[in-house]
């Protein structure tokens, strides 16, 4: 795939672009400079890295793959491309939602050109959710460290590839357990792969499979909640209009946005975010950038 160029936004934050995926300090799927990331990731049973140089106005795209890509793997490469760059989500529809409201006017003014940055794929997104639910930060990427060892694959530059659903329906319960999974997260891991893999769960986006139908059967998997669902839509797909009322970040920064003494609980926080349909994605996004504010902000 020959190598290609991508104009960025004016407003664009390379600097939230990078620190997602500076998560992980040992560099084992992702490698990040002053102006560089390396991505790996399973495409279509082939290990690719996606070499991303940043310019002042544009990206320049360069594709290294274990093997040839079909037109179908390439168009993954260039979804996975926008994925990784949070150039789903026009954030101005947002501010312009907001120019005027009391609560998030103020701060979508104060962050201007927030992004969501996303994971390259549907399936890394959720799994990551899968991952990350109600345990620490560290905790989590330590543990997505781990999946990404046992099932992902080496490219030749020596990156790590994030795993594909067929990598990792390979793996035994014991393969995650013995390396600090909860029984309950390898099980719902390993259940998730194993309906993508063989066909049962189908979680690309087609006329005859929106995203409602996409969320109603990942609710139906054992283990898998609204939250996971919806986080799964605001990283997998960049779905603009994820409610995200059961994360407690989303709860916190409300409570100091509201200024109040106590976080607002589930059903109170989404009554106040449906007021922002159909960019409740966006408001989570500023949420969840309000508490960890840029020094230019």
């Amino acid at each position: 795939m020959k190598p290609y160029t991508l104009e960025l936004p004016a407003d664009y934050r390379l600097h939230d672009v990078l620190a997602f995926h500076r998560r992980d300090a040992e560099s084992i799927a992702e490698e990040v400079g002053a102006d560089r990331l390396r991505k790996g990731v399973m495409l279509d049973g082939v290990p690719v890295v996606l070499d991303i140089a940043f310019l002042p106005t544009s990206a320049s795209i360069a594709v290294h793959a274990d093997g040839k890509l079909s037109k179908a793997a390439q168009e993954q490469v260039r979804e996975a491309v926008l994925n990784i760059l949070g150039l789903r989500i026009d954030p101005a529809a947002f501010s312009a939602f907001v120019k005027k409201d009391k609560l998030f006017a103020a701060l979508a003014r104060k962050q201007p050109g927030l992004r969501i940055v996303q994971s390259a794929t549907v399936f890394e997104a959720l799994t990551w959710a899968i991952i990350g639910q109600q345990i620490n930060l560290s905790f989590a990427i330590a543990l997505r460290r781990t999946f990404i060892l046992q099932a992902g694959r080496q490219h030749s530059s020596g990156l790590w590839c994030y795993p594909a659903a067929q990598d990792a329906a390979a793996l035994s319960m014991d393969d995650l357990t013995s390396r600090k999974f909860s029984r309950a997260k390898a099980e719902t891991v390993l259940r998730l792969a194993t309906l993508v893999s063989n066909g049962e769960l189908q979680l690309e986006v087609t006329p005859d499979n929106s995203i409602e139908h996409i969320s109603a059967a990942l609710l139906a998997v054992k283990g898998i909640g609204p939250w996971t669902v919806n986080y799964g839509l605001l990283r997998g797909y960049g779905h603009a209009d994820c409610s995200l009322h059961g994360d407690v970040a989303v709860r916190a920064a409300l409570q100091t946005l509201l200024g109040e003494e106590v976080k607002p609980d589930m059903k109170r926080t989404e009554q106040i975010l449906a007021a922002y349909s159909p960019h409740r994605t966006m408001a989570a996004a500023h949420l969840w950038a309000s508490l960890h504010p840029r020094a230019n902000d």
